[in-house]
């Protein structure tokens, strides 16, 4: 027999849009398999722990940012897609994340800033009655300041912040008055290497944020995709 709180859950309408920002420099080859195979199950994964849970996904939309670096590069220093209605457009998003191929990024640091910060300035849902605006960064390296290296390129994006005190006004706080993401709404999951800006800038400053130590080649290989599906799940 259907419960109260279940015909409550069942009349609202959860919109999720989830920004997966991939390391596909030389370095991720190890692990990029994983990522990517991770990256095809998710929707079906979130799909069958919010039924458990008594709740249906009304909109679910996914957006996959592949980035590398500008200053090895820029020609494909960044990849990406448009957001991607899940299920109707899970076959473009399979093609783009097995396309994805971990080659160039010469020495680290890498792009993954400009990575993060087209994330943030996606054109996120409105709508609907719960939303969950989630970025996950998957990277094994640090990253260079936003503005520096290949910053004169050609593909350089031309409307992202060119320093982390921009970037972090963007991502917004409690009452702020410049974030571009909903407060309520976002969620920021890290694995990436406990290297500036991952650890201290980002993961311990900035809120709404969980941060999962990676290693180069290795650490990767010990997350979780339950981690962000259950962070998702549980806040609608």
């Amino acid at each position: 027999m259907t419960s109260e709180l279940e015909k409550y859950h069942g009349n609202l309408q959860y919109a999720v849009d989830i920004v997966m920002c991939i390391d596909a420099t030389g370095s991720m080859n190890p692990v990029l398999d994983i990522v990517k195979n991770s990256s095809l199950q998710f929707h079906q994964r979130l799909h069958d722990v919010m039924a458990k849970k008594s709740k249906e996904i009304s909109q679910l939309r996914l957006k996959v940012i592949a980035f590398r670096d500008f200053g090895d590069d820029p020609s494909d220093a960044i990849e990406q897609t448009d957001f991607l209605h899940l299920p109707r457009q899970v076959t473009e998003f399979e093609t783009f994340v097995r396309s994805l191929r971990a080659i160039g990024g010469g020495d680290i640091p890498e792009s993954g800033l400009e990575a993060l910060a087209l994330a943030i300035n996606s054109p996120w849902e409105t709508g609907l009655d719960r939303r969950r605006h989630v970025i996950v960064m998957f990277t094994d390296a640090p990253a260079h300041p936003l503005g520096t290296v290949g910053a004169s390129a050609q593909t350089y994006p031309k409307d992202i912040p060119r320093s982390m005190e921009d970037l972090f006004e963007q991502w917004g706080y409690a009452r702020s008055q410049t974030a571009v993401m909903e407060q309520s709404a976002k969620r920021l999951v890290l694995f990436a290497p406990e290297d500036e800006p991952w650890k201290e800038a980002i993961g311990e400053d900035w809120d709404l944020t969980l941060h999962f130590p990676s290693r180069a080649g290795e650490g990767l290989e010990e997350f979780e995709m339950d981690e962000i599906i259950e962070t998702i799940a549980n806040s609608l």
